[in-house]
């Protein structure tokens, strides 16, 4: 199988003034979702100044690798296409010999990029972005580039609305909660701060009881129970350095993506997905705003109706049950 590695900085150094950020796309076997992925990235007003480097992670065994061959050829498909209409300034696509699994992928793909660029976009296979996306990281990187505790860009919210940041004249707020669905940051950010955790101790260590509930928001969103897994998830060990360093997050007041995986969740176990609707629907399941966003600088603080805002967001995970829902999830609990 062949594999490309990244290549050297347009410019032959990492330098980079009014140079489009670019974007990080990591893809596994979800040939679908990657094609719609690629065609919303395509369609952003910034596109044809932007590289974009596609981090294509191996199967493992020969099921899987049939699905990433899949996903392969869409890639090279998209490649060729992009050389012909130039609606990129370059894509290349880095293809793993073998699994590398989530966090190796990702981790590892952010770091090659950062080897030659001072900012990055990250997106995944199930993130489809408004036309305006790419335009609003790019504005967010160059006006709070000197803001050191603005630590994290984000394209999604999980509170929708312009009360969000509670004025109609706001169209962007902050946070320390981290939403990873289509975010951003700076090289010298991550590279002082991120850490990936390699037990419940190391990720835990120095945080007061306090820390520990602003991170689970009161408990609403019981997130550091994911520190169990092997590896742990790289999410949230971002999540856990942002709050280390009382760092902020900047969100639109409008989402500027669409998680399209969210149907594949369900709490109900072995239950067809066309009753899914019936029982459940997400919070999160939100059409990306067509409208762009016009950022003007804010001073980075922490506000409490924000805060209180995004504990009923974060309920539950964002899932919504129905009556039916309720009581099923009751009686599932009951047996």
């Amino acid at each position: 199988m062949s594999s490309a590695s990244v290549p050297s900085s347009r410019n032959g150094s990492s330098a980079e003034i009014n140079t489009p950020a670019p974007v990080a796309l990591f893809v596994y076997n979800r040939a679908d979702n990657t094609r719609r992925t690629l065609q919303a990235l395509l369609a952003n007003t910034l596109a044809p100044q932007t590289e974009l480097y596609v981090f294509s992670d191996g199967g493992r065994d020969e099921a899987s690798w049939a699905a990433v061959r899949e996903v392969r050829a869409v890639l090279q498909e998209v490649k060729e296409d992009v050389s012909r209409t130039h609606s990129l300034y370059r894509m290349t696509i880095v293809e793993r010999p073998t699994n590398y699994y989530l966090e190796r992928n990702v981790l590892e793909g952010i770091n090659e990029v950062f080897a030659l660029h001072d900012t990055i976009i990250v997106l995944e296979d199930d993130i489809v972005t408004s036309p305006h996306f790419l335009q609003y990281m790019n504005d967010a990187f160059t006006l709070y580039r000197n803001d050191s505790r603005v630590m994290h860009v984000s394209g999604f919210t999980r509170i929708e609305g312009a009360f969000a940041g509670g004025s109609s004249e706001n169209s962007s707020y902050f946070s320390p909660f981290m939403a990873g669905w289509g975010w951003g940051t700076w090289r010298d950010q991550w590279q002082q701060h991120f850490c990936h955790y390699q037990s419940r101790s190391e990720a835990l260590e120095g945080l007061t009881p306090a820390m520990l509930d602003a991170l689970e928001y009161g408990g609403v969103f019981p997130c550091l129970k994911h520190l169990d897994r092997q590896p742990i998830p790289w999410d949230l060990c971002w999540s856990i350095a942002i709050r280390r360093a009382d760092g902020l997050c900047l969100y639109p007041t409008r989402t500027l993506v669409r998680n399209i995986g969210l149907d594949s969740g369900t709490h109900y176990g072995f239950i067809p997905k066309w009753l899914v609707p019936l029982l459940q629907r997400y919070e999160y399941d939100r059409e990306p705003s067509t409208t762009p966003v016009i950022l003007t600088h804010q001073k980075p603080a922490v506000n409490p109706t924000i805060e209180a805002k995004m504990r009923v967001a974060l309920t539950d995970w964002g899932v919504r049950y129905t009556w039916l829902g309720r009581l099923l999830r009751r009686l599932k609990n009951l047996f």
